[in-house]
């Protein structure tokens, strides 16, 4: 008798999460997405945007906390260049001041948090700078 009210009382609270939207999300998700493939060498503004893979819609606030771009698409992976965040242009779109020293293909390599998940979504996106 035990076992079955303790069964009711767990497929209650599941079924409650589930419909107030608590349920959460696994972080593999999430994912980021470099908008523009292609960026001018020299200082640009590299934008990616973090999406809900569930659903398409774009994740805002989330705490990006490692990033870094290097050459490795070109066997070069010690070659990094600068990073600096940018402001936001839209929710879910996350940018970045880059200095690019070299025309080629880059990687950018990020890192974040979303918020009232577990976990880190991390990513490795590539692009390529051209003259």
């Amino acid at each position: 008798m035990k076992k079955i009210v303790l069964a009711r009382v767990a497929g209650a609270a599941l079924a409650l999460a589930v419909l107030s939207g608590q349920a959460r999300a696994d972080i593999k998700d999430y994912e980021f997405q470099i908008i523009d493939t292609e960026l001018k060498q020299g200082d640009a503004v590299l934008a990616v945007r973090l999406v809900d893979k569930r659903n398409g819609k774009p994740v805002p606030d989330a705490v990006v906390f490692a990033t870094r771009i290097d050459m490795a698409p070109d066997g070069m992976e010690g070659m990094t260049s600068k990073i600096e965040p940018a402001p936001a242009a839209e929710p879910g779109t996350y940018r970045f001041n880059v200095k690019l020293t070299m025309a080629g293909n880059w990687r950018l390599s990020l890192a974040a948090k979303v918020q009232g998940e577990t976990g880190t979504v991390e990513n490795r996106l590539t692009f390529k700078a051209v003259k």
